[in-house]
C-alpha cells in the first residue's frame, strides 16, 4: 500500500511540474488516503500482535 502512496505522490510531483494542477491535485490526495489507511492499518496490525503475544504467553503457563 505504502508503494502505491508513493508512486501517486510521484505522478503527482510530476504532473505538478508538467503544469497538470489539477491531475497532481488528484494524484496527491489518492496518496494521502492511502498512506493514511497504511498507518491506520499498521496500528491495528501492531496493537494486535501485541495482544496476542500476551494471550499466547497466559495460555502456555
Amino acid at each position: 500500500m505504502v508503494k502505491y502512496a508513493i508512486i501517486f505522490a510521484v505522478i503527482s510531483l510530476i504532473a505538478g511540474a508538467l503544469g497538470f494542477s489539477g491531475v497532481a491535485a488528484g494524484a496527491a490526495g489518492i496518496a494521502k488516503i492511502l498512506f493514511g489507511l497504511f498507518l491506520i492499518l499498521a496500528l491495528i496490525f501492531i496493537v494486535l500482535a501485541a495482544l496476542g503475544v500476551g494471550a499466547a504467553k497466559k495460555m502456555m503457563k
